[in-house]
């Protein structure tokens, strides 16, 4: 089974993916974490450090192809892995990156993201603004604002995919987050049996 997760900077998307793998394995089933990052992280730090100002299209393409390489790989691992795949982030995630500074959607990303294996399960972490950068600045390693972050949320929403996600309330803590995750998996497996009646 492969499960996407997306969500905006701070709800939670990188700690209740490890949960859920550790929980899997814990069970005796085979599971496996891949990260889909584009080094958002790591050049906002490098940014700070060395006072560094890219645009947002030299920030796309530097994005664009950390991301897509890694979502190439991921999903070449995912292909011959037998078990529990969850991935961390995927090309929805650039898509709306690109929204947030007004770059179009392209045409490389979505017909990517038609031709690779599609999710069983894609869960939107769904977080208010201010929670999420509460967690961000806890982490002391991102510079986001509230705006940003307020503006990341409504552009996955309007992504024409979005209506297709599962959404789950990530504003509470850890735990709850992962009760709803293994509900919204347990409702994904019973789809198909619900269906063929």
């Amino acid at each position: 089974m492969l499960i996407v997760l997306t969500g905006i900077d701070g709800s939670g998307k990188t700690t209740a993916a490890r949960a859920l793998v550790d929980s899997a394995r814990a069970e005796g089933r085979s599971a496996l974490l891949l990260s889909n990052h584009a080094a958002r992280r790591r050049m906002s730090i490098l940014s700070a450090r060395y006072g560094w100002k890219l645009g947002p299209r030299v920030t796309d393409v530097i994005e664009t192809g950390v991301r897509l390489f890694n979502v190439l790989v991921n999903h070449a691992r995912a292909r011959h892995f037998d078990g529990l795949v969850v991935m961390d982030r995927h090309l929805h995630c650039q898509l709306a990156l690109r929204r947030t500074t007004g770059l179009g959607r392209g045409k490389l990303l979505p017909w990517l993201l038609e031709q690779l294996p599609a999710a069983d399960l894609h869960v939107h972490f769904d977080t208010d603004p201010a929670v999420a950068h509460e967690r961000v600045m806890a982490r002391g390693t991102d510079q986001e604002t509230v705006a940003d972050l307020g503006a990341f949320r409504d552009a996955y929403r309007s992504l024409p995919e979005y209506p297709d996600f599962v959404k789950v309330d990530a504003n509470g803590k850890p735990e709850n987050l992962l009760a709803q995750l293994n509900r919204a998996i347990t409702s994904a497996n019973k789809e198909p049996a619900l269906s063929s009646n």
